[in-house]
């Protein structure tokens, strides 16, 4: 039976996030559900999975139930299958951040980049004037990544800031177009830079996940699979699996890092 994975978040206060993590359990397992969902005062980030019912259900709750009061009405959703539960278990956990970045200029609810849509990031990245740079880890990254685009080197999303600091400048780097797996790390990464003062600052609409679902293979510049934190390892285009061996190390991430 084909099931459904939804990879959602939202830059949002929660000052009760403590409060909403044994409901927001509750929810979640009466139907089934399976997967990681993080809390915290700045919003929420998971990624779960269960039938295409119980899914619907949740986003139901989430976006127009009691326990967020419409505080999530713009929850950023994407859908995909999995032959197989990709989960083990289900997990909510209290966190700082919701992606981990550690430095209160990167605010995405004063400030985040541009967005652009899947339908005119190929020529936004096609721009000579335009860094390409994806902001997450290096072992995503030599899964697949788009042509041309920078590789910061990264172990973990905590050190964006510190590449930043030590590899582009506002004065050189005019026009910088960001991508990751489903745009959470973007909003963090734009929102930072923006607050460095650098002037144009982009980032792909639903990340990488949204561009494998919208844009033809014959017309991508993505190039490999696209690393996802679950059993599923990594998707292609049109979000179907993609054969592509990492460590389970590896594949366990940092926990926060879902999109």
């Amino acid at each position: 039976m084909s099931l459904t994975v939804a990879a959602l978040y939202q830059f949002v206060a929660l000052p009760d996030f403590r409060d909403l993590r044994a409901p927001l359990q509750a929810v979640c397992a009466t139907r089934g559900i399976k997967g990681s969902i993080l809390l915290a005062e700045e919003g929420i980030n998971g990624t779960v999975a269960g039938t295409s019912e119980a899914i619907a259900s949740l986003v139901e709750e989430l976006r127009h139930g009691a326990l967020f009061a419409g505080r999530l009405d713009n929850l950023e959703l994407k859908f995909s299958s999995a032959a197989s539960m990709p989960f083990q278990r289900l997990k909510i956990r209290l966190k700082r951040e919701i992606v981990t970045l550690g430095d209160p200029l990167a605010d995405p609810t004063r400030q985040v980049g541009t967005y652009v849509s899947p339908a005119d990031w190929n020529a936004l990245i096609a721009a000579p004037d335009t860094l390409l740079l994806d902001t997450r880890n290096a072992f995503e990254v030599a899964m697949g990544t788009f042509e041309g685009a920078v590789d910061p080197g990264l172990h973990s999303f905590g050190e964006f800031k510190e590449f930043a600091a030590r590899a582009l400048d506002p004065a050189r780097h005019k026009r910088i177009a960001m991508f990751c797996t489903g745009g959470i790390r973007c909003e963090k990464a734009s929102a930072l830079l923006l607050a460095r003062g650098f002037p144009k600052v982009y980032h792909l609409k639903g990340g990488i996940l949204r561009y494998l679902e919208e844009i033809p293979e014959a017309e991508s510049r993505w190039r490999g699979g696209c690393f996802v934190f679950d059993e599923r390892v990594a998707l292609g285009h049109g979000l179907r699996q993609h054969a592509a061996p990492v460590s389970q190390g590896k594949a366990e991430g940092t926990g926060d890092e879902q999109l």
